[in-house]
C-alpha cells in the first residue's frame, strides 16, 4: 500500500478517535455535575434531619421521593436553595400548609322585626375550572396587584407578597390537576447575565413558597427563571414573575 493510501485511512480514524474522546469528555462532565450535586443535596438534607428520602438528578434537574407526607416541603424547599440546582420537583404526597382561618366575630343578633330583611339574587360568580379561564382569572389578579419585589433583591415588597398570596388562595380553589409554572424575571441593568439570571430565579423560587405554603401542593408547581431576556416596559415593571397554566 502507497504511502498516499495509508494517509487517507488514518485521517478518518484521528477524526473518529477525537469525537470519540470529546464524548467522553462531555459524559465524565455532566456526570460529576449530578455527582456533586447530588452530594450536596444528601447534605444538606442530613444537616436538616431529612435523611430518609431520595433526592436524584438529570443534569441541575432534582426529582425528590420518599419523604414523609410532613417533611417533603421543607425537604423541597432546601434542595432547591443548594447552589447549582435549576428546578426541583416532588414525587409524592405531601401536607401543605392550610392558611390560617380567620378569628371568630362575635356579633350581637339583630333585633326582630316585623317583616325579613330584603334579600338579593345576585350571588359571586363561581371560580373557572378550565385553564383558559383560570388563567385569564390569573392575568387579571397581577395586572390589578402586580407580585413586587424590593430593587436588586429577591425580597417581595409587603404588597407583593400579599398579592401573592392572593394568587395561591384563588389557585387552590382550580382543580386539583391543573399545574403552575412560575417565571421569574429581572429589569435591564441588574448586573451581569448571569448574576440576573441567577435573580429572577430566586424570585421565582420565592413566589414558589408562598404558593405551597397557601394550598397548593408542591408537585402542582414548577419554577423557572429567564433574567432580563424578556422586557415588557424596560423599566421598574420587568422586576416581575408571570404564573402560567401548564
Amino acid at each position: 500500500m502507497s504511502g498516499g493510501r495509508r494517509w487517507i485511512l488514518v485521517v478518518p480514524i484521528a477524526v473518529l478517535v477525537t469525537a470519540l474522546l470529546a464524548g467522553v469528555v462531555t459524559w465524565a462532565q455532566g456526570a460529576n455535575i449530578q455527582r456533586d450535586l447530588t452530594s450536596d443535596a444528601q447534605a444538606a438534607l442530613a444537616r436538616a434531619g431529612l435523611g430518609k428520602g431520595t433526592v436524584t438528578f438529570d443534569g441541575r434537574d432534582a426529582t425528590l421521593s420518599g419523604f414523609a407526607p410532613d417533611q417533603a416541603l421543607r425537604a423541597l424547599e432546601i434542595v432547591q436553595n443548594v447552589d447549582g440546582v435549576r428546578e426541583a420537583q416532588l414525587h409524592g404526597d405531601v401536607t401543605p400548609v392550610a392558611p390560617s382561618a380567620p378569628p371568630p366575630t362575635t356579633t350581637s343578633a339583630p333585633p326582630p322585626t316585623s317583616s325579613p330583611p330584603p334579600t338579593t339574587s345576585a350571588t359571586a360568580p363561581p371560580p373557572p375550572t378550565d385553564k383558559a379561564g383560570v388563567q385569564a382569572e390569573i392575568d387579571r389578579m397581577l395586572a390589578e396587584a402586580p407580585i413586587t419585589f424590593v430593587p436588586d433583591t429577591a425580597r417581595l415588597t409587603p404588597e407583593g407578597e400579599q398579592a401573592a398570596r392572593a394568587v395561591a388562595v384563588a389557585l387552590a380553589k382550580s382543580p386539583g390537576t391543573f399545574r403552575y409554572r412560575v417565571t421569574g424575571h429581572a429589569a435591564r441593568g441588574s448586573g451581569s447575565a448571569s448574576g440576573a439570571l441567577k435573580l429572577s430565579r430566586d424570585r421565582a423560587r420565592a413566589v414558589t413558597r408562598i404558593l405551597t405554603t397557601n394550598g397548593l401542593t408542591a408537585k402542582r408547581v414548577t419554577y423557572r427563571g429567564l433574567g432580563d431576556t424578556r422586557p415588557t416596559t424596560g423599566g421598574d415593571e420587568d422586576r416581575r414573575v408571570d404564573i402560567t397554566v401548564v
